[in-house]
């Protein structure tokens, strides 16, 4: 190993570990891990911007700031009451169409910015009904995390991939993921329903003071909420058009963004961007270029070549592999580095004899999203919820996510274990 590949492995390393303990900010941590590489002439300077992925950073800009405009007009407090409406303010229904929601808002939105937006609404109905809303919030975790993996625009490691694999379009990612990503939520919905279903009961008198409500006192602005349903269906057409248009997914989503900022005359510009989540901007880039310090000096492919020499070169084996490892080690470190570090290595793999790697990537992307709901540090949509419920009095400790949590994952990559083998290998 070269004295370059040492020092490239070794902040790494250390930038893993800080990033893994949460002592610093993990942007911090991985800005200073990637300038580093620089420093010590792992990477030139120009090395390090080839390697930032500006088409997920742009993607994320785009939607963010259409998200941000939107949230403005009270349409999400509207769909909250609405739904709850729909289903008689029954509780156990309740928990099944909040989490439909939130799974679909995931999807097509980011899981972070959803569970943002329908945490608040839920402890406004719970409040209401007087009941306990934990398993609510459970619900909204875990389809926030399913539904972002259905679709390329929906959980970061989605992005990522398709960033890095052109051929794999928005409509890629749907036809291939979201049949089992719908499996997986039903099936923990059902699970989640049951488990909690003595906890979910309320009285009528409840009942009926929320059926009484009026949701469309809720929107605010509905000349901003037309323009703004138009713009994100546009955008998301635009998304489905990819493959015809040529065009990269960042410059439709920011196409969609600055054009939404455009007809609302300006007048969300600054309030929009101070919404952008800039912090996890700069933590991509970190990674990019930390990643990009282990590709130039030979490590990814030599991992590449052990992965070979382990799974034969066997398609079936590598994409169990990637499956599985994905999923455990997305359940306790951020599945935003290791899938970083993972995309460059299946890039090698197939260099290197495996030919067919559609299977590998539909694999790490249910591993690196779904692994997430194992535990309460393994996605960033948990972490804002957990903290989101305990400013608001309610604790949801490591130990009682882990619990519900971990089997959840273990199912649901089971059921993708199944899909993967019949869909693609049998």
């Amino acid at each position: 190993m070269s004295q370059a590949a040492i020092i490239a492995l070794s902040i790494f390393i250390i930038t893993y570990i800080f990033i893994i303990l949460e002592k610093f900010h993990r942007t911090i941590v991985a800005i200073i891990g990637g300038l580093l590489m620089i420093v010590f002439g792992v990477l030139t300077q120009e090395q390090a911007i080839d390697h930032i992925d500006f088409n997920t950073i742009g993607l994320l800009i785009g939607m963010m700031v259409i998200v941000s405009i939107a949230s403005e007009t009270g349409l999400f407090h509207y769909i909250a009451i609405w739904s709850t409406k729909k289903v008689k303010a029954d509780p156990i229904k309740l928990l099944i169409i909040l989490s439909l929601i939130t799974a679909f808002g995931s999807a097509f939105l980011d899981n972070v910015t959803t569970v943002l937006l329908i945490v608040p609404m839920t402890f406004n109905i719970t409040n209401r009904l007087k009941i306990n809303p934990v398993p609510y919030l459970l619900g909204e975790v875990f389809a926030s995390n399913i539904g972002g993996t259905a679709t390329l625009i929906g959980d970061p490691p989605n992005m990522m991939i398709g960033s890095a694999v052109k051929e794999l379009t928005f409509l890629s990612f749907m036809n291939n993921l979201a049949p089992v990503c719908f499996l997986v939520l039903l099936v923990t919905i059902g699970i989640l329903a049951f488990l909690f279903r003595k906890q979910l009961t309320t009285s009528t008198v409840l009942k009926e003071k929320l059926l009484a409500l009026d949701e469309k006192k809720e929107i605010t602005n509905a000349v901003l909420l037309k323009k703004c349903l138009s713009v994100l269906l546009i955008t998301i057409v635009g998304f489905f058009s990819h493959p015809l248009l040529h065009v990269e997914t960042a410059v439709i989503a920011l196409l969609g963004a600055f054009i939404l900022l455009l007809w609302t005359g300006g007048k969300y510009l600054e309030s929009a961007l101070k919404k952008v989540e800039w912090t996890t901007l700069f933590f991509f880039i970190g990674l990019f270029v930390i990643v990009g310090g282990l590709v130039e000096t030979g490590l990814i492919s030599a991992l590449g070549k052990k992965a070979i020499e382990i799974t034969g070169g066997n398609v079936t084996i590598a994409s169990f592999l990637i499956l599985w490892l994905s999923a455990i080690v997305s359940a306790f470190v951020d599945n935003i580095p290791f899938v970083s570090t993972m995309i460059p290595l299946v890039q090698t793999m197939g260099d290197l004899g495996i030919k067919n790697l559609e299977p590998l990537w539909w694999s790490l992307s249910l591993g690196a999203c779904l692994g997430g709901n194992g535990t309460l540090i393994g996605a960033s949509a948990n972490l804002i919820v957990a903290g989101l419920a305990a400013q608001l009095g309610v604790k949801i400790t490591f130990t009682s996510f882990l619990k519900i949590g971990f089997p959840l994952m273990l199912i649901s990559i089971l059921i993708s274990s199944v899909y993967i083998y019949l869909r693609y290998l049998w």
